[in-house]
């Protein structure tokens, strides 16, 4: 399965160009190993953009939206060690999602990833989820690409003690995740099946974003020590 679990948290952020390489070790050498630590995590994906904005893009995958709100998860939360601390101030523009899978395809994780974050347009819900699902299953198909997912928020974070620390997290609709090995493949998504225009012209509202990204780092819970 490309994505363990029916239920993920995404992040998207930026972080102090000069902090770039302490962001780095902090979150591959404490962070994504605490967070897998705590019950009902079950991967972590560190993926990034070679240019642009924002430079970060990282997936939790829980077997259930509950995950997110409970008690060891908001523990983690509300008492961050003193890495954590040093490293939440140096956070720019940082949305948040708690999102629930409404649709998958494929079976294999790509090394190359478009997002898009939007809504649907006035009226264009119901049209656009019945262009959406059939092209989601179709695009799996072509050269190059792998796995598919349709996300919509189903929770609000809530603030806690890191959240404080590094500010304000804004929050997503519903999200398009589609990967692949082919790079080629993707940024051809981005400007063309899966254009924001595209999107619009089948009922998503005209404010899609969409960013391209390169898997990082990928930590399993169920990884031997």
């Amino acid at each position: 399965m490309a994505l363990l679990g029916d239920a993920a948290m995404l992040l998207w952020y930026d972080i102090l160009d000069e902090a770039v390489d302490a962001h780095d070790e902090w979150h591959t050498r404490e962070h994504f190993p605490e967070r897998i630590e705590i019950p009902g995590f079950l991967r972590a994906q560190r993926w990034v953009a070679e240019s642009g904005s924002p430079r970060y893009f990282v997936v939790y995958e829980v077997p259930d939206i509950g995950v997110l709100s409970a008690g060891p998860y908001m523990q983690r939360l509300n008492h961050p060690t003193e890495w954590t601390r040093r490293m939440m101030p140096r956070f720019r523009g940082m949305t948040r999602g708690f999102c629930k899978i409404v649709h998958r395809h494929g079976t294999v994780l790509g090394s190359a990833a478009l997002t898009i974050r939007f809504s649907p347009g006035q009226g264009g819900g119901h049209r656009l989820a019945d262009w959406l699902e059939p092209t989601l299953e179709a695009l799996t198909r072509r050269d190059g690409l792998t796995s598919a997912f349709w996300l919509e928020s189903g929770l609000t974070p809530a603030m806690t003690h890191e959240q404080s620390i590094r500010g304000p997290d804004a929050g997503v609709d519903q999200v398009l995740l589609v990967t692949g090995y082919s790079r080629e493949a993707i940024d051809g998504l981005g400007a063309a099946a899966l254009s924001a225009k595209v999107l619009a012209d089948h009922g998503a509202a005209a404010d899609a974003k969409l960013d391209i990204y390169q898997l990082a780092c990928l930590a399993d819970s169920r990884s031997p020590d």
